[in-house]
């Protein structure tokens, strides 16, 4: 098993979601997934690691981090996780207009690294004003492309599409 991919941190993706959010003029499902997706694959280009340890699925807006999405749909009302979570949740965050996150408070950035907020605001700032056909055509990339629709894309897939994808499979022993 690779030693450096983690499993998913979903304290740590709670305080990414609403930093997210915080820094987005449109804070939707959509641009969340997409600038997490982003800031992910910068993550393990220059550091070797996912930021919360999500899997994506391949969607047809281009990939989901599918437990960041159920914890959105919580919010929304249309999903339950746990009692207790849910409540976490909905302290933390609610949904305007089906779509769009609105942050009941600030992120605790505490719980992300200093190079996790790093990569998500060098994201934001390249691609956080981008449209939603623009972040959707971004990342249909060849990982998305090359996964069945509503199946997760294999990490080797996503790294496979960093300029230095043998150097990061290579640390992460995923091929």
């Amino acid at each position: 098993m690779p030693v450096h991919v983690k499993h998913f941190d979903r304290d740590k993706a709670l305080e990414a979601i609403l930093f997210i959010a915080k820094s987005l003029n449109n804070p939707t499902f959509h641009s969340i997934s997409k600038m997490l997706y982003l800031s992910d694959k910068l993550h393990l280009q220059d550091y070797g690691r996912l930021i919360c340890g999500d899997r994506y699925i391949a969607m047809d807006n281009g990939p989901v981090p599918s437990a960041i999405y159920d914890m959105m749909k919580v919010a929304a009302g249309r999903r339950s996780i746990d009692v207790d979570w849910d409540e976490i949740i909905r302290e933390a965050m609610a949904v305007r207009h089906g779509r769009e996150i609105v942050a009941k408070r600030e992120s605790n950035l505490d719980l992300l690294s200093e190079s996790e907020i790093e990569c998500i605001q060098k994201t934001i700032a390249v691609f956080g004003n981008k449209s939603f056909g623009e972040l959707t055509d971004i990342t249909h990339d060849s990982a998305w492309d090359a996964t069945d629709d509503n199946q997760t894309i294999p990490l080797a897939s996503i790294v496979a599409t960093l300029p230095n994808a043998a150097e990061v499979a290579g640390y992460l022993h995923v091929h």
